[in-house]
């Protein structure tokens, strides 16, 4: 399993080519494609899916019988990076370097002194007007170098970092070849026809498992986004429709036309709603769904066990999380957990529970946005890792199969509201 997740994530360097490697597995397993511009007209029982902006995905599969509800798993494309800027070249008589700029909440230091490429998406001009294009150089571009111990004694007492400044990265010497023209050159276009683009660095180097644990570039949070895409091909629901999302720009809050605070969600629910005869019916099948936001979790650091709660705090290898927060950063409640609980227990799924030390407040994610837009019951869970956000992340080896396991059982369970707060999971 760890393998076709190295896999995924090398084939996976940015939100675009995330989406374009799971279209790829869902059309592979015969998921028909839809667009959001065409009419739906009747679905019948089978597998579909639907993309925006290339870089937010939603799979579903419709059952045989009656749907009650939606059984939904999401996840996110995108890792923090940075985002090489339009006019994206500086140079002078010595150097090339990329003006480039945060996307997301970095770990900074771990970006410098290792090889990275660039990969995105392009606009190119064409005949009709303008059609995007994935694209990756694969090969190491540039280097974000250090500044020499020799001119900064204190750098291993304390580290600040300015992005203007210290990150800018080295992409030649005296001459080098510009994104622009190297991304051109790869696709094969006049450099002239590449109109605009969304371009990042990062970071290509492999994953590896060792020890009991796997280590890779972003796997916050693809690590969830391979799991549910894994969960829903193999799946076979059953009262319920399956559906698994994976959203763009978690990392800067989500409030943009393809991410979690967007209308994608609650479009296509209402869709399939009408689509499977069920129109009218819509806001009842909203009552007997659930939703469970897959984002990794914050595991116990070997040298700060400190950071960390003494009764909530998890391991790697302990198998799912399910994250709780007072001030719902986390929209797991009381239900919530205990519906996703049972799921996991009749899916042989170990649970783990994390919260918070109560005077170091932690991120947020997907899952409190997306129900602002779509009203279901909720839980946060994750996988626990370590260095997160880092260019290079650790998390544990048994833990995939886990999340695999358990959102598989979500997508082949159904839950049929009784009434407010009483539920049967089927």
């Amino acid at each position: 399993m760890n393998g076709k997740l190295f896999d995924f994530i090398k084939s996976s360097p940015t939100a675009y080519h995330a989406v374009d490697t799971i279209c790829k597995k869902l059309e592979d397993a015969g998921f028909s494609r839809l667009e959001e511009k065409d009419g739906w007209g009747a679905l019948g029982p089978g597998a579909y899916y639907v993309t925006r902006n290339s870089s937010s995905v939603i799979a579903f599969k419709i059952p045989s019988e009656p749907a009650e509800g939606f059984m939904i798993a999401a996840s996110h494309s995108d890792s923090p990076a940075f985002k090489i800027k339009e006019n994206g070249v500086v140079k002078d008589k010595n150097f090339v370097r990329l003006s480039t700029e945060k996307y997301g909440g970095l770990l900074m230091s771990t970006w410098f002194d290792r090889p990275l490429s660039v990969a995105g998406r392009v606009a190119v001009r064409t005949e009709d007007g303008v059609e995007t294009r994935l694209v990756d150089l694969e090969a190491p571009f540039c280097v974000i170098p250090s500044v020499s111990i020799h001119f900064n004694r204190n750098a291993n007492d304390s580290a600040s970092y300015n992005p203007a400044v210290d990150t800018v990265p080295l992409a030649g010497i005296a001459s080098g070849v510009t994104p622009r023209s190297a991304v051109a050159a790869k696709l094969g276009v006049d450099e002239k026809d590449v109109l605009s683009s969304d371009l990042f660095l990062y970071n290509p180097e492999g994953g590896i498992e060792f020890a009991g644990a796997i280590s890779a570039p972003r796997l916050d949070d693809l690590e969830c986004a391979f799991s549910s895409t894994e969960a829903i091909v193999s799946a076979s629901p059953t009262g319920a429709v399956a559906v698994s999302c994976v959203f763009d720009n978690e990392e800067v809050g989500s409030s943009t036309k393809q991410g979690a605070a967007s209308t994608f969600l609650r479009d296509t629910l209402m869709r399939i709603a009408n689509a499977v005869g069920k129109g009218d019916d819509f806001r009842r099948m909203l009552a007997s769904s659930l939703m469970v936001s897959c984002d990794n979790a914050q595991a116990v650091h070997p040298n700060h066990p400190e950071l960390y709660d003494k009764t909530n705090a998890v391991m790697m290898n302990g198998g799912v999380v399910i994250k709780y927060n007072a001030n719902q950063r986390y929209a797991t409640d009381a239900v919530s957990s205990a519906l996703f609980r049972l799921i996991c227990e009749r899916a042989g799924v170990p649970v783990q529970s994390y919260s918070n030390r109560s005077d170091l407040p932690g991120g947020s994610t997907l899952g409190a946005i997306a129900t602002c837009a779509v009203s279901v019951n909720t839980v946060d869970v994750g996988l626990a890792q370590i260095a997160m956000h880092s260019s290079y992340e650790t998390a544990g080896a048994e833990d995939v199969k886990y999340m695999v396991s358990a959102l598989e059982k979500l997508f082949s369970s159904s839950v049929v509201c009784l009434g407010d707060g009483k539920y049967s999971v089927k």
